[in-house]
């Protein structure tokens, strides 16, 4: 079999001017997640990212604390995560104060669930078709993870998300797609690993958000 290893990002800069930059936390995250790997015996055949800063960084920092010598990274803007800023700027409830962590929060768990319900709404992207080009993307990358070849992504939260909610319950209809991805998405931890393997069978779900390589004050969600 061969497998993916699925990566949250590492902290980014909520607040800041621009959010797509990793924190010091995040870089720390990354190369903590890039020594543990290593210290484990994974050298990746291929590492894919999605198109965005945070995910440059992150991959950065990983090959950094492992010590890998790999081709550079494969750029697939399908793993890239929806625009999470957009979405909420389309909420019915926005209000007109600067919002903290909390509010923001609130506000945000609200508008994903009128997007996943196909709610009426001018969404910069529908969860339909986000959810169908990160399927499109995991595809590729298992078409890349043939027997004992290991493929690194790193990607967002949201994506792995449909990943894992896809691979749990392939039964499951679009209803049921979308409750699973809010369970997953609200608990993911950032620089987490997600473990798929790829057979004869297809791709199978093996772990979701490992993360016992950062605790204390590495230890983030946002």
């Amino acid at each position: 079999m061969g497998q993916l290893l699925l990566v949250r990002h590492g902290q980014a800069s909520f607040g800041a001017a621009d959010y797509d930059v990793l924190s010091e936390t995040g870089w720390a995250q990354g190369r903590l997640l890039g020594a543990f790997l290593a210290e484990r015996g994974v050298v990746p055949d291929v590492v894919v990212r999605g198109d965005m800063r945070r995910h440059r960084e992150t991959g950065e920092a990983m090959i950094e604390g492992a010590g890998w010598s790999v081709a550079p990274m494969q750029v697939d803007a399908g793993w890239d995560e929806f625009d999470h800023v957009g979405l909420v700027a389309t909420a019915p409830d926005l209000p007109d104060e600067p919002m903290d962590r909390r509010t923001f929060q609130q506000v945000f768990e609200r508008a994903t669930a009128r997007w996943t319900a196909g709610e009426p709404g001018d969404y910069p992207e529908t969860y339909a078709a986000f959810a169908a080009r990160v399927r499109g993307s995991l595809a590729a990358a298992a078409e890349q993870a043939g027997p004992g070849r290991t493929v690194v992504v790193v990607s967002s939260g949201g994506t792995i998300a449909v990943v894992a909610a896809a691979l749990s319950d392939p039964d499951a209809d679009p209803a049921g797609l979308a409750r699973l991805w809010a369970r997953f998405n609200t608990v993911m931890v950032n620089s987490s690993v997600s473990r798929v393997v790829v057979g004869s069978t297809g791709a199978r779900l093996l772990s979701f958000n490992e993360h016992s390589h950062v605790s204390g004050d590495t230890l983030t969600y946002r």
